[in-house]
């Protein structure tokens, strides 16, 4: 199998409710237009943590990938689907239905209530979801902060390739850059090192990062790109005041919630994504257009 290397900026795109915490599809077309046209991000990670995969239904979530694929088509480049679950014949189906849909590519997260004893049984898992969709691209989704799984993702991609085929990469979203940087240096220079930390993608572009995976590429992906470009000129004085910006963003969010992120994006994009689901619970929308004056006031138009 061979396949386009995935690189630059992947939206991990939020899941449209309805106040009645009804998924809302209808408001995806806009969705894909305002990431294309607005932002300049062309690739998508649906069903992630961002998207709040583990609050969804297995139906829910085919939903949801058959319209980002619909709506997608000649539009956007690349669209990645999460398929992790806790349940094994779970993850399997929501696999083979990705393929159906006509994605690009497959991701998955470590189990979190039973969790793996170690790389080796995460890497069986991994290796028994992607084995029912062999012919689509395969990441593994590092995500210890959520999963609790703390295994270091330099172990688990020990020999994956052998027991995967369709073993294309990593989207690595802990704080760990030594981990990273070992996955990077101790691996196959044609897979994919994405990185899941907006706030400090700097630091792993520099650590050799193709590209990264991030919640507020959604509505400051116009700025992030002039990150990436600006690194390519070899300006890294201009990389870090951009990069510094998104941190500054960070901040003043004040813990940077899921609500709170989601709610950033309806007031910055004009799109109504409703509230998260429960056990989320909304945030303060007055505090949310008020970081989202501050960070337009900063940034001009997004």
């Amino acid at each position: 199998m061979t396949c386009k290397k995935l690189t630059g900026l992947v939206a991990a795109t939020f899941t449209p409710l309805t106040s009645q915490g009804e998924v809302n599809l209808s408001v995806i077309g806009q969705y894909v237009d305002y990431l294309v046209l607005k932002q300049g991000v062309r690739k998508v990670f649906v069903n992630g943590t961002t998207g709040e995969s583990v609050s969804l239904s297995v139906e829910e979530r085919k939903q949801l990938v058959e319209e980002w694929c619909q709506k997608g088509k000649g539009k956007l480049e690349e669209v990645i689907v999460h398929v992790g679950c806790s349940s094994l014949k779970d993850c399997q189906e929501l696999a083979r239905h990705a393929v159906k849909a006509g994605a690009d590519g497959i991701a998955v997260i470590s189990p979190s209530f039973f969790k793996p004893p170690n790389a080796a049984a995460l890497r069986m898992f991994l290796q028994e979801v992607a084995a029912v969709a062999p012919a689509l691209p395969f990441y593994y989704y590092h995500i210890p902060s959520m999963t609790g799984v703390h295994l270091l993702a330099s172990d688990v991609l020990e020999g994956i390739d052998e027991m995967i085929p369709s073993f294309r990469g990593l989207k690595f979203s802990g704080s760990d850059l030594l981990d990273f940087g070992q996955c990077i240096s101790c691996n196959p220079g044609h897979w994919t090192y994405l990185y899941g930390m907006d706030e400090q993608l700097l630091a792993a572009l520099a650590m050799g990062a193709d590209g990264a995976v991030g919640s507020t590429y959604n509505y400051m992906g116009s700025t992030v790109n002039r990150v990436l470009a600006a690194l390519d000129k070899g300006d890294l004085a201009q990389a870090r005041t951009l990069q510094m910006q998104e941190i500054i963003l960070f901040a003043m969010k004040n813990g940077f919630s899921l609500a709170m992120n989601k709610q950033m994006m309806c007031e910055l994009s004009g799109l109504a994504l409703g509230p998260p689901r429960l056990p989320l619970l909304p945030c303060d929308v007055a505090k949310a257009q008020a970081v989202a004056q501050k960070l337009h006031s900063a940034l001009g138009h997004q």
